[in-house]
């Protein structure tokens, strides 16, 4: 497991989250990956990070056969304007490489939002590629005092 992997483990265990590791090879779409961790698409989970301002970040949790509706989150978080940092500054911002990215063990703990459609277990980024941490939605959401709303479309 890789150090980052082990991160996230590790934040999983101190929260006292209760989580399943799963490994996978390389996968090409939503199918692909849902299948590889055994659930169905709606259940992959998208951690996008979204900059509001320098040094201002959130995590947002979409389910992976929905989109974040902007609109939705600007008017959530009270911005007129928000942007989706390139690869590098995902990276320094929370210690993980796009595609592995996930709340559990970042190395900034950004506000979370998740979206109001996460229900039951889900799966989500496990810190490297081909790692992913099935989890419950609500158990997760308490963890992490995620903010909860319809942010998506």
């Amino acid at each position: 497991m890789s150090d980052e992997s082990h991160r996230v483990v590790a934040a999983a265990d101190t929260a006292g989250l209760a989580y399943t590791v799963t490994r996978h090879g390389p996968v090409r779409s939503l199918e692909e990956a849902a299948a590889a961790r055994g659930v169905t698409p709606d259940k992959v989970v998208k951690t996008l990070v979204v900059r509001l301002a320098d040094d201002d970040y959130r995590f947002v949790l979409v389910p992976g056969d929905r989109e974040i509706s902007w609109p939705k989150l600007r008017a959530l978080l009270g911005v007129s304007r928000m942007s989706m940092p390139d690869a590098a500054t995902a990276l320094a911002v929370t210690g993980y490489e796009r595609g592995t990215i996930t709340p559990l063990g970042s190395t900034n703990p950004w506000p979370v939002v998740a979206d109001a459609s996460l229900t039951g277990d889900i799966s989500l980024g496990g810190g490297a590629h081909g790692v992913a941490v099935t989890v419950d939605a609500a158990e997760l959401v308490a963890v992490l005092d995620a903010m909860v709303a319809d942010v998506t479309t």
